[in-house]
C-alpha cells in the first residue's frame, strides 16, 4: 500500500485557524501557533458571552419592569407577586416591552395585580 502523505490536511487544518484568526493583532493572525491559541481562547469567550448575554438582558426586563412598576406606585417583587395570584403569565420580556411602548397597558396590568393582592 502507498504512502499516504497528510500535507494537503495539514494545509486546509492551518488556513481554517488562520482564517478564524483574520483581523486579531499582530502575530494571532499570521503564525499557526499563537493563532491556534487565540482561536480556542475565542471560542471560549464566546462560548462563556453567549449565557452571560442571556443573564444580562434578563437583568435589563427586570430593571425596566421595575422601573414601571414604581411609577404606578409598587415595587417590583409585590408587583410580580400579584402577577402570580391573578394567574397573569407573562414573561419578563413581554412586560418589559409594554412597559416601554404601552403605559397605559402596562398600568392596566399594575392594576390587575393590585386587585389580586387586595390594595
Amino acid at each position: 500500500m502507498a504512502r499516504v502523505k497528510g500535507a494537503m490536511m495539514t494545509r486546509k487544518r492551518r488556513k481554517k485557524t488562520l482564517k478564524l484568526t483574520k483581523g486579531y493583532f499582530g502575530a494571532k493572525s499570521r503564525l499557526f501557533k499563537s493563532a491556534k491559541s487565540a482561536a480556542m481562547k475565542s471560542g471560549q469567550y464566546a462560548y462563556i458571552g453567549r449565557r452571560l448575554k442571556k443573564r444580562d438582558f434578563r437583568r435589563l426586563w427586570i430593571t425596566r419592569i421595575s422601573a414601571a412598576a414604581k411609577m404606578n406606585g409598587m415595587n417590583y417583587s409585590t408587583f410580580m407577586h400579584g402577577l402570580k395570584v391573578a394567574n397573569i403569565d407573562m414573561n419578563r420580556k413581554m412586560l418589559s416591552e409594554i412597559a416601554i411602548s404601552d403605559a397605559q397597558a402596562f398600568s392596566a396590568i399594575v392594576g390587575q395585580s393590585k386587585a389580586a393582592l387586595g390594595k
